[in-house]
């Protein structure tokens, strides 16, 4: 029998691992290929640190957005800097809460095909608390290397930590579960990165 180990994202001790065993094949439906693919993004079979790279894909979505949906939207209304960070934080907001809500469905499908709470493949809510982290990057920053490097070091670093009420959520049932711990060490890692950027900013 084949076994998979899981990354330890929920523990600060990287030498415990815990074997996730794999399923005995079995005839998959289309809703479980479509919440198999939206759970795991494709790199939650990697076998080594697949929450890492769920949170890459928060990563990769949020630079999707920025550059090809928001300011493209922007530049054809012309709008003012107000209403152009309004609409910025909308479309953001909405991603943040399309990855969410369709994550939790995703997810507890998902632990239902593994048979175990919180499979290691499960990354959809890394993407999703990555995406939380973002959220606090204003659109008339010009975003660089080290903006994006600290928002995703940050998130992976609270994301093993866990700080309250974040551990405590991931007793609730199902993939809401696995989704609600990562949002909340998401706004946590934004909080912090809210504070550098305000620190780091030139004044007008």
């Amino acid at each position: 029998m084949m076994k998979r180990m899981k990354e330890t994202s929920d523990e600060l001790n990287p030498q415990i691992a815990h074997a996730t065993v794999a399923v005995a094949p079995r005839s998959l439906s289309f809703k479980d290929y479509v919440a198999l693919a939206f759970s795991t993004w494709g790199v939650g079979f990697i076998p080594f640190a697949p929450g890492t790279w769920g949170s890459a894909v928060g990563v990769g979505i949020y630079l999707l957005l920025r550059s090809y949906i928001s300011r493209p939207i922007i530049s054809i209304q012309n709008l003012n800097a107000v209403q152009a960070e309004a609409l910025n934080t909308t479309i953001s907001l909405s991603a943040v809460m399309l990855v969410s809500f369709v994550g939790v469905w995703a997810a507890s499908r998902a632990e239902k095909f593994f048979k175990r709470k919180d499979p290691g493949a499960v990354v959809v809510d890394e993407v999703a608390g990555q995406l939380v982290t973002f959220l606090v990057i204003p659109l008339s920053r010009d975003l660089n290397l080290w903006t994006i490097a600290a928002g995703f070091l940050l998130f992976r670093a609270f994301d093993i930590w866990k700080p309250y009420p974040a551990r405590r959520l991931e007793s609730l049932e199902s993939g809401l579960g696995i989704m609600a711990d990562d949002i909340v060490a998401g706004a946590y890692a934004a909080a912090v990165l809210s504070v550098i950027i305000l620190l780091t900013s030139s004044p007008h």
